[in-house]
């Protein structure tokens, strides 16, 4: 993995967002037909996605977790199913005995300098067949102080990301905004007013905008949106230049 920004991100913004678990399945709901198998997990925090993916029939789970004050938690997490095991470290050749059919990054990617380097670090461990499966903040005019604090380097925007992916050598399966509904109260708690995150207004939207949202962006694909969701395909060997 690529050099990552050193904020410390183990903090309110990752525990007010524990609170999301009906975002959290609807991103999931979106990536789960494509793990496959065998997942890697790369930025898998405490493992609060871990457990998703771990409710899924795969064979092998490997959550790739760097820093020092998350692991302890994601260990707690992996060690209690015997399907799943937490690596100290990033996502590299060396850190992994085998290949995976998919390799997931759910707000991860924008925490890595060279997200350039890190998809294809990512491409040589997936098997021909195999799945990238992105979810990353969108709309750079979105970006923060709470970005900022929390370590992103940027916001995406979903031309440049299949760009990216493209050149890296993948095969783009799937790339669409994501949760319209967040952009105005993104743009009015984080960007003009600075608040921070917290729980409370998290539980609020999870529980009264999302399920909705869920239903609509389902049958309309929005023209834009807070966060991008995008799947990946390897497949075949490519010569990068």
């Amino acid at each position: 993995m690529s050099s990552v920004n050193s904020v410390n991100y183990f903090g309110k913004d990752l525990e007010a967002m524990s609170f999301a678990h009906n975002y959290h399945r609807w991103i999931f709901a979106e990536l789960s037909p494509f793990l496959g198998q065998t997942v890697a997990e790369v930025g898998a925090g405490v493992g609060n996605f871990s457990k998703l993916i771990l409710g899924q029939p795969i064979s092998e789970l490997v959550a790739f977790e760097p820093s020092a004050n998350m692991y302890p938690f994601l260990q707690q997490v992996t060690a209690k199913d015997r399907r799943a095991r937490a690596v100290n470290g990033f996502l590299k050749k060396d850190t992994s005995e085998k290949n995976f059919d998919s390799i997931v990054y759910v707000n991860v990617l924008e925490h890595v300098e060279d997200d350039a380097h890190e998809l294809n670090e990512a491409r040589q461990l997936l098997n021909v067949g195999g799945h990238l499966l992105i979810f990353v903040p969108a709309l750079p005019w979105l970006y923060s102080e709470l970005d900022k604090q929390v370590g992103h380097f940027r916001r995406y925007v979903k031309r440049d990301l299949v760009g990216l992916v493209q050149q890296a050598g993948y095969s783009i399966v799937k790339a669409r905004y994501f949760d319209i509904a967040g952009i105005i109260p993104w743009y009015i708690n984080f960007v003009l007013l600075k608040n921070s995150i917290g729980g409370g207004s998290v539980t609020l939207y999870d529980r009264l905008v999302v399920p909705p949202m869920q239903l609509l962006e389902r049958l309309v694909t929005p023209p834009l949106g807070k966060n991008i969701l995008l799947i990946a395909k390897k497949t075949q060997s490519h010569q990068l230049i």
